[in-house]
């Protein structure tokens, strides 16, 4: 039988049931995927509590994982059962057996993990997105990453290192902010309070060229801050909820800036692209640059103690879900 989390209507953690239901059959052009690991992310709990909406309900949570292949259907010619795939950004993961599209997922290399690969997939691409694609960091780049202790934040700070960025950190703790320097950051800042000040200090005046914002609501003043004149605000996340009401003329009063909202699902909607991406991503765990820091793991029905510990930012690196 298959074990699944699902949320009937929207809430806290509590709204996570979980379920038994038959192991499903794969469609044309599907797979169906015994999952060993799957990815908990912030989007995840956007989704649970409706800040984020399902095409129905109830709803499968989760966006990422990593397993083995158990069936495949009419139309797939890649891939055959026993073979070791992961996907990423494809909602329904938190499920022992899962379908998925066989053009969504991408075959592991034998020497990356179903737990790494679970633990990388939406973060990793996420962050080739943000650093390779929405703004292209470049040596000498000084850049502001918030949550520099989280999962994606980890992976920005030793990828941008290995690009000869120079990483400013935000964190909430001194633990947080060991855990970031020795993942790449140069500098750490613990706290908000007088960011502005504090990267006006760390940069001679010269404020940075992009800010990476995954907090949202309470820091996006705060980050518009931070950034030289035509410089690039991308807001990646709601941690403290979604930015609303942005006045345009905001971006002008500090400098006509630029802002992005950017989508990993838009990013690799086409097979080449999420192909080209998680090659990249490989190569570089593989080479050591990127080490991905799993903090967490809990078994698939603890699912809401994962998200709990998530929303209470006691998770450092990425948290994982074992079937």
């Amino acid at each position: 039988m298959n074990t699944v989390i699902r949320v009937h209507e929207y809430g806290g953690p509590d709204v996570l049931a979980v379920e038994t239901q038959p192991v499903p059959t794969p469609a044309a052009g599907e797979i169906v995927l015994r999952q060993e690991a799957i990815g908990v992310n912030f989007i995840d709990t956007y989704f649970r509590s409706g800040l984020y909406k399902f095409p129905s309900l109830p709803g499968i949570p989760g966006m990422e994982g990593a397993g083995t292949v158990t069936a495949v259907g009419p139309g797939v010619e890649d891939l055959s059962p026993g073979m070791r795939v992961a996907y990423p950004a494809t909602p329904g993961a938190y499920a022992t057996f899962r379908t998925i599209a066989a053009d969504k997922v991408v075959t592991l290399p034998d020497d990356i993990a179903t737990s790494t690969a679970a633990a990388i997939m939406l973060r990793g691409l996420s962050v080739h997105m943000l650093l390779r694609e929405v703004y292209r960091v470049q040596p000498g780049d000084n850049i502001l990453v918030y949550a520099a202790a989280g999962g994606v934040g980890l992976l920005m700070c030793q990828w941008a290192r290995h690009l000869g960025a120079r990483v400013i950190g935000v964190v909430s703790t001194e633990e947080k902010a060991q855990l970031a320097q020795a993942n790449g950051a140069t500098d750490v800042i613990i706290g908000t309070d007088r960011l502005k000040e504090r990267v006006s200090d760390l940069t001679a005046g010269r404020m940075l060229p992009v800010v990476y914002d995954s907090i949202g609501k309470a820091t996006f003043e705060t980050s518009l801050s931070c950034l030289a004149p035509r410089g690039l605000m991308v807001s990646y996340g709601n941690a403290s909820g979604a930015v609303t009401g942005v006045d345009v003329g905001t971006l002008a009063a500090h400098g006509s800036l630029y802002l992005t909202r950017p989508l990993l699902m838009t990013y690799i909607a086409r097979r080449p692209a999420l192909l080209h991406a998680a090659r990249e991503m490989f190569s570089l765990v593989k080479k050591g640059v990127i080490k991905p820091h799993i903090g967490q793991r809990f078994p698939l029905r603890d699912a809401a103690q994962a998200h709990i510990a998530l929303e209470s930012r006691k998770t450092t690196g990425s948290t994982i879900l074992i079937p």
